[in-house]
């Protein structure tokens, strides 16, 4: 069983990743956003950027750094086929995957206009906001000194492999693709 991890900025492309592996080398996706809003929903709170950041502090705070993404490797150990899980925000997260045999840390970037333009299309309720406001979540993401908030600074350091999604979707695919047969490669030795 392959775990593939996925960190990276908002709006680079971690869900485009995601629908590859799944379409194409059916990798089982545990999204930890979907665990967030599921949490969120119990809690009777708006689904917006700022509960998912409480509430995934609160969840890490209260149990570990890792609690949410452990909580979904558990589920992924019981269905016992490669999987994905998206979207890993701190290095708690990634020590407790990493001390874990066949995991991978994949980090995607982009330029923070393009990323911008992506979200607006997404019209996800956690994306309405301006462009200034995007500047500001992802700036309050990127570095913490605690290690129960988001790092994504340090989370894209640690990753295994990483790409860089300015280009369209055929030039990240192949990427991909050049990435997965090494990897397949390397565990089938």
């Amino acid at each position: 069983m392959i775990v593939i991890g996925i960190t990276g900025t908002l709006g680079a492309g971690k869900g485009t990743i995601v629908e590859y592996l799944s379409d194409n080398y059916n990798f089982t996706h545990y999204s930890v956003r979907e665990y967030l809003i599921n949490e969120i929903k119990e809690r009777n709170l708006e689904v917006n950027r700022d509960s998912m950041t409480m509430v995934a502090n609160e969840l890490r705070a209260k149990h570990s750094p890792s609690f949410i993404v452990d909580q979904l490797y558990k589920q992924a150990i019981k269905e016992n086929k490669n999987c994905i899980i998206e979207s890993i925000r701190t290095p708690g997260e990634v020590n407790s995957l990493k001390a874990k045999s066949h995991f991978y840390l994949f980090a995607v970037d982009a330029d923070p206009k393009i990323r911008y333009q992506r979200i607006k299309m997404r019209k996800s309720s956690t994306d309405n906001i301006d462009f200034e406001t995007f500047i500001l979540n992802e700036k309050r993401e990127m570095s913490t000194t605690d290690e129960n908030k988001q790092n994504l600074g340090k989370c894209i350091q640690m990753a295994d492999y990483k790409f860089n999604n300015d280009e369209d979707i055929t030039t990240l695919n192949h990427a991909i693709d050049k990435i997965i047969h090494q990897i397949l490669s390397h565990e089938q030795h």
